[in-house]
């Protein structure tokens, strides 16, 4: 089981080479690979004009395991000979786009501190995260049920046909179904 992960790579600031800006004829990209998906690496186009403050606002489309843990978003350039060579690297755990105050579908606007090879900070990264779960794996989906007519989400409260539903397990409840 997976969830589908829209990452917008929007732009990054303050990049450094040697502790120097770096220039607008360079050749920079993203890549982003998650950390239970078999090495699978998704990357930018490159941006051979921004420099120190390159752009790229590509949309990038991952499936992320549901054991997955973090996104690795790594800036680099091309060198000569077709090699490429790391400025900065971003490594994110996924629950700041799951669970807690995030809706499914809700699109997050981020920025994340860059760290270079040598643990210094090297710039900024600016995405948008949009996560989406499948119809299939949703929950709501799988325990829904209608009461008057009307669509209502829970757990049904009885096998005996009654249409009431139970949206949470309130503590009073179990500690009373302990005591049974």
């Amino acid at each position: 089981m997976s969830r589908t992960m829209e990452i917008t790579i929007l732009s990054a600031e303050n990049l450094e080479e040697n502790k120097k800006a770096i220039k607008g004829n360079v050749n920079t990209f993203v890549t982003v690979q998650c950390d239970g998906s078999n090495n699978e690496l998704n990357a930018t186009k490159l941006d051979s004009k921004g420099g120190s403050y390159p752009s790229w606002n590509e949309k990038l489309v991952m499936d992320v395991p549901l054991h997955a843990r973090f996104i690795t978003i790594e800036v680099k350039y091309k060198t000569r000979g077709n090699s490429s060579t790391s400025v900065g690297m971003a490594r994110i755990p996924i629950s700041d786009f799951i669970g807690g105050y995030v809706h499914e579908n809700q699109l997050q606007f981020l920025s994340y501190r860059l760290w270079d090879n040598r643990v210094r900070r090297n710039g900024v990264v600016n995405i948008s995260v949009r996560v989406k779960m499948s119809q299939q794996n949703s929950c709501s989906n799988l325990m829904s049920s209608t009461v008057n007519g009307g669509p209502v989400t829970g757990v049904p409260v009885a096998g005996n046909g009654s249409t009431g539903v139970v949206t949470g397990i309130p503590a009073v409840w179990l500690n009373y179904q302990r005591n049974i």
